[in-house]
């Protein structure tokens, strides 16, 4: 817990106020007024040149959280923090946790709390001496338990949760698939639905290997339909009191992806109101 005490004593000064909890569809970040009204978090230079983001990324088990959150990582210059890694990186390492992880990984259970901040902590506690300023925290917290913990250490000023309709949600955990070679993570699947009773289409093109991969690819063993649908069930079952606790202290954005990487990832920025920084970036490199 030291390592998580530091990190809130570096980022206190920078403390900017949370959002007020809104939704988005696709429809609505198109609409060209939506994106002042929805990030009043001061001027947007202040926040970037201070790299005070404190924010968190929520949605189901397949939704994209680590891509996003990855992105925003490196735009926003901020370590991105990812429990699902902790966890495989321990699973990998054969450490003292690694046989109990497996067994829940296989059986398709969500980790536990002691686990899960045990993990997280010897993470910030390895960067203890690289003076990083702000996080952005990727599947956790997953209980209430961990956000009153998180929420006792430091401050989160902003929570993403990013949704997506279950089918899609299904379809594409089945579709991924991993190089035993170089660790690339791709996705096979392609996901094309039709608009239908109000329902907005959704198309979602596959992310194939290169080809040097393809004879490589491999599926993680909890992808399979039954462990999927467990999942899915068990997040909704435990992380509905997150989102509302979040919900209560107006630090909550609800953001319907829209569609694959390229729909959503310029309508997310629009959400943030980060999409001109980005340009100014790519102008700049």
């Amino acid at each position: 817990m030291a390592a998580i005490t530091r990190l809130r004593l570096a980022t206190r000064s920078s403390f900017v106020p949370p959002l007020p909890s809104r939704t988005f569809s696709s429809s609505q970040v198109n609409a060209p007024t939506h994106a002042a009204a929805s990030f009043r978090r001061g001027p947007r230079s202040d926040i970037l040149s201070k790299r005070c983001v404190q924010w968190v990324f929520l949605g189901c088990p397949g939704v994209g959280k680590g891509t996003y959150a990855s992105r925003l990582s490196n735009l926003l210059g901020v370590p991105h923090i990812a429990t699902g890694d902790l966890v495989r990186d321990e699973l990998a390492s054969s450490g003292p946790l690694s046989s109990q992880l497996s067994e829940i990984v296989k059986q398709g259970q969500l980790v536990s709390d002691e686990i899960i901040i045990s993990l997280l902590s010897k993470r910030l506690g390895a960067e203890e001496g690289k003076d990083e300023l702000g996080f952005i925290l990727d599947g956790f917290p997953r209980t209430i338990k961990q956000a009153k913990i998180l929420e006792g250490v430091t401050d989160i000023d902003l929570v993403i949760n990013l949704k997506l309709r279950e089918d899609v949600l299904l379809e594409k955990c089945l579709g991924r698939r991993i190089c035993n070679e170089c660790g690339g993570n791709f996705n096979v699947a392609s996901i094309d639905i039709k608009a239908e009773n109000g329902t907005p289409g959704i198309v979602m093109a596959p992310l194939l290997p290169p080809a040097n991969c393809i004879s490589k690819l491999i599926t993680r063993s909890d992808d399979t339909e039954a462990v999927v649908k467990e999942r899915l069930r068990i997040y909704r079952e435990m992380t509905q009191p997150v989102e509302e606790f979040y919900r209560n202290r107006g630090k909550l954005l609800e953001f319907n992806l829209p569609g694959g990487i390229p729909e959503s990832w310029p309508k997310l920025l629009q959400a943030l109101n980060l999409d001109d920084y980005e340009d100014k970036r790519s102008a700049a490199a």
